[in-house]
């Protein structure tokens, strides 16, 4: 089987590792050369990935049987629309249905209408005017978001980004006047986690629940980018996750899903939500029509040595067989290394020379991102995330430190976010939680059916829900 994987950057190079992995032959159509892609790839070609016609033209000259669409970009642009126009089962929502991310105000007015739980309060301020009426109504503090994709980057929090109401509404006036929609929303507390789930006609088949790291710095400070790292825990949970509250955050998945049925559009890819776990339970920050980056590499780090093409070709054609939805009970971490300064005033041209073999053999992949080759064994770093590195263990704290170990084969001038997956980060963000659901005064705690890093099995929880 021949399948087009269009995009360039570290999820793509996990996306067709594991397609490789399942013997599929693999065509990349990206701006950039990546060198992991191009180590798989049969062909690959330099173009304008949303560039509809371009894409279509490579899959029939390539002959593919399947398309897999990788960044958000495409899908807006109305790749995956074009591929399906031209016969090429596609990975990815027509463009109508992948407004689901690209227009954040689409998507709050779509679940708001069909009722889907999880929502937090919002506002979508159309005027200078309704934006200082809006944010002055609002309650409490407040997060502003451009409506449109921003890659991460453009949303900013209240006691974060900006120091009071007056100052976020500076910001969303900018907004508007740049031409483009903003919403107001709630800032919440509580720990934010990702779950992804393969969706078609068929169902929803949820994969391992990921905590990415968006902030630039150790801490949880500095710029948002796109994501410093992630982590995944071996039962699928996540420390401060109990099982209720992932299946909570499912059945909104599922439920945004039918409402995009129910106005007819109709889902063939992979559906990210993004959430804050709450003292009352998940609620939905955005959703992502395609993998995460980078928690879609954790997640297909974990696929079983199965038949990772199938599964795809199920999804494009609209069935997908349950027992392809397979991951290991591993646990991986994912940090990615940067150029100095990534966040804010990034310093492009750095080079790194790895030594990828000794890497791999500590039990750390290596996914390419947005790098270019500078000789043997070295790549040239961009303004964006060069190189993500995969520890995988049977816990958490012990896959970051396979991470951690294998930097003394890479020599450069980059950044990383040390702090990711270790035992410290995961005690206080399980403490975050538990302090949240702690019962006050006539309430009944809610359920945290996790125990924290390091403790013994505890009586309400299986050990596999353990760390270690």
């Amino acid at each position: 089987m021949r399948f087009l994987v269009v995009g360039g950057g570290a999820r793509e190079h996990a996306i067709a590792r594991a397609l490789h992995q399942s013997e599929a032959e693999v065509v990349v159509a990206s701006a950039n050369a990546n060198p992991g892609l191009d180590r798989i790839a049969r062909a690959s070609a330099r173009l304008d990935p949303t560039d509809p016609a371009r894409v279509v033209a490579l899959a029939r000259a390539e002959r593919v049987d399947v398309a897999v669409i990788g960044p958000e970009a495409p899908l807006a642009a109305g790749v995956a629309d074009a591929l399906r126009a031209a016969e090429v089962p596609t990975v990815g929502p027509d463009r109508a249905a992948a407004a689901i991310e690209s227009s954040k105000l689409f998507c709050r007015e779509l679940l708001s209408r069909r009722g889907v739980p999880g929502q937090p309060k919002w506002a979508a301020p159309a005027s200078l005017e309704e934006v200082d009426r809006a944010v002055s109504d609002f309650p409490g503090p407040l997060v502003v978001k451009p409506s449109g994709l921003t890659a991460g980057k453009g949303v900013w929090v209240q006691g974060s980004d900006f120091a009071d109401r007056k100052d976020g509404a500076i910001y969303a006036k900018s907004l508007l006047m740049q031409g483009g929609r903003v919403l107001l929303e709630e800032k919440l507390e509580g720990e934010e986690f990702s779950l992804m789930a393969f969706v078609t006609d068929s169902g929803v088949y949820p994969m391992p629940a990921v905590q990415d790291f968006k902030r630039a710095l150790e801490g949880d400070r500095g710029a948002n980018t796109g994501g410093m790292g992630s982590y995944s825990q071996r039962d699928h949970l996540l420390p401060f996750l109990p099982a209720g509250d992932r299946d909570r955050a499912l059945e909104v998945l599922a439920r945004t899903v039918d409402a995009l049925r129910a106005e007819g559009w109709r889902y063939r890819g992979i559906l990210y939500g993004g959430f804050m776990l709450t003292a009352s339970g998940p609620v939905l920050l955005e959703f992502n029509a395609r993998f995460g980056d980078p928690e879609g590499v954790n997640a297909l780090t974990l696929y079983e040595e199965g038949d990772f093409a199938s599964l795809l070709e199920g999804v494009a054609t609209g069935h997908v067989d349950p027992n392809l939805v397979q991951f290991r009970q591993r646990a991986t971490v994912v940090k990615y290394l940067v150029p100095p300064g990534y966040g804010d005033h990034p310093r492009s041209g750095g080079v790194l020379h790895l030594d990828a073999g000794a890497i791999e053999a500590e039990g750390v992949h290596v996914v390419y991102g947005s790098v270019d080759i500078a000789g043997p064994g070295a790549v040239r770093l961009s303004a964006s995330r060069g190189i993500a590195l995969v520890g995988e263990a049977s816990a958490i704290h012990e896959a970051g430190a396979r991470v951690e170990s294998s930097l003394k084969h890479v020599r450069g001038d980059y950044y990383v976010r040390h702090d990711i997956g270790t035992q410290e980060d995961l005690v206080r963000r399980w403490e975050h939680v538990r302090r949240l659901r702690a019962p006050t005064a006539g309430a009944s705690p809610l359920p945290l059916s996790v125990a924290p890093p390091g403790a013994p099995p505890a009586s309400h929880g299986p050990p596999e829900q353990l760390l270690s």
